[in-house]
């Protein structure tokens, strides 16, 4: 009995470790894919960041699409998780504000690494795996819900529209502003989106 049992946890310790370092190799292709790119990450990089010989990637995924899927779920999840964190941390009624706000602050355009992969990673999209975009669309989807949630007719045809297109006008911005070398230029672009906003959503 004594050694069944030894076996059993054995094996539990061998799972719940392959699923950590799993964990870990998603988390680092998380990151990479933003900071660098779908086509500047690469499987020895990610492997080498991750502590990891590049040997070991297949006894996890089948292929580099499909950790790129992953990784883009990922973050796709992350930075709805901290849309939806600021709406419920602002005051009554000012949750899509705080929204806007959080998305187009400097530290959200600084933090290409952590920030929302849609503006990180949206011009290389259409060139990816179809599962890398299934992956992608659904956190679009996801975070469009989210705001059409925030407005006043939310329910109603004219605001999924409405979030739709304030979904579209944050991530263009996010990615001229930091597409710019004049961080003037780049503060101005995100205020004057925010004030042809703000009208809308009040």
């Amino acid at each position: 009995m004594m050694i069944v049992m030894q076996r059993k946890s054995t094996k539990h310790i061998a799972v719940g470790r392959k699923e950590a370092t799993h964990e870990r190799i998603v988390e680092v292709a998380a990151r990479a894919i933003r900071r660098s790119g779908y086509g500047g990450t690469g499987v020895a990089d990610i492997m080498k960041e991750a502590g990891l010989t590049h040997g070991g990637f297949y006894a996890h995924f089948e292929s580099r699409d499909a950790l790129l899927a992953e990784a883009g779920d990922r973050a796709g999840a992350e930075s709805v998780a901290l849309a939806a964190r600021v709406a419920a941390a602002a005051s009554p009624g000012q949750a899509l504000q705080a929204m806007m706000q959080a998305y187009l602050s400097p530290e959200h355009i600084d933090a290409i690494e952590t920030g929302c992969p849609v503006s990180a990673l949206g011009s290389e999209m259409p060139r990816q795996a179809p599962e890398v975009r299934r992956a992608a669309t659904i956190h679009i989807k996801e975070m469009i819900d989210l705001f059409a949630r925030q407005l006043p007719d939310w329910g109603q045809p004219q605001a999924h529209e409405q979030a739709m297109a304030l979904v579209c006008a944050l991530i263009g911005t996010t990615i001229i502003a930091r597409a710019v070398d004049d961080p003037k230029l780049s503060g101005a672009l995100c205020a004057a989106t925010l004030k042809q906003f703000t009208p809308a959503v009040a």
